[in-house]
């Protein structure tokens, strides 16, 4: 998921790409917009005439990393047809992400943690509400009865998995996930 600025990448380019990096690599309290201007090769007046203040740049770089995790995760899902693989899909995207030598875990949860603002807040939440409703779309569609509580089971083994993965250093947690997201996916079909 790492961004990096193109050559003759446009000043938000640029901002956005040494923020990507800076910001989940370090945490988005710890790394001062100094640094992000010094990286990003651009003037202080590009930062707060493009993003206006430190917290809508971290918000930018958030929309960015849902972006391309959304794009990580629908590859995935797409190349499957059988309703159980596409929902399983989910956490095979996760593993492939684990398997980067630059995972640092989840970026929302860093980020919410560390700068508590209301469009940080706002932007995690977006996330995450799109992360609730792929799965419980994809529990629908492979025939779950409650799709919703299923839906909810599955992101908390997509969360958990997330976490794991970054405090163990074991990117062969996505495999577990995903076995357990399986059985829990059974489980509710065979109580239809």
């Amino acid at each position: 998921m790492r961004v990096k600025a193109a050559a003759g990448a446009s000043a938000r380019e640029r901002l956005l790409a040494a923020a990507d990096e800076l910001f989940y690599a370090e945490g988005v309290h710890t790394v001062g917009i100094d640094r992000v201007i010094e990286r990003a090769g651009v003037a202080k007046a590009s930062l707060y005439n493009t993003f206006g203040s430190k917290e809508e740049l971290v918000k930018a770089y958030l929309e960015g990393r849902h972006a391309n995790m959304a794009a990580r995760i629908t590859r995935h899902v797409e190349r499957c047809t059988d309703p159980r693989d596409r929902l399983l899909a989910v956490f095979e995207a996760q593993g492939e992400l684990y398997a980067e030598p630059w995972f640092r875990g989840c970026a929302f949860a860093s980020a919410t943690a560390e700068s508590p603002g209301e469009a940080v807040s706002r932007t995690a939440d977006h996330y995450r509400d799109w992360v609730r409703g792929l799965l419980t779309g994809l529990a629908r569609d492979a025939g779950a009865p409650d799709p919703e509580a299923l839906g909810q089971q599955l992101h908390l083994v997509y969360d958990g998995a997330s976490q794991s993965a970054r405090m163990d250093r074991d990117p062969s947690t996505a495999k577990t996930a995903r076995v357990a997201a399986g059985l829990l996916l059974d489980a509710a079909l065979a109580g239809r």
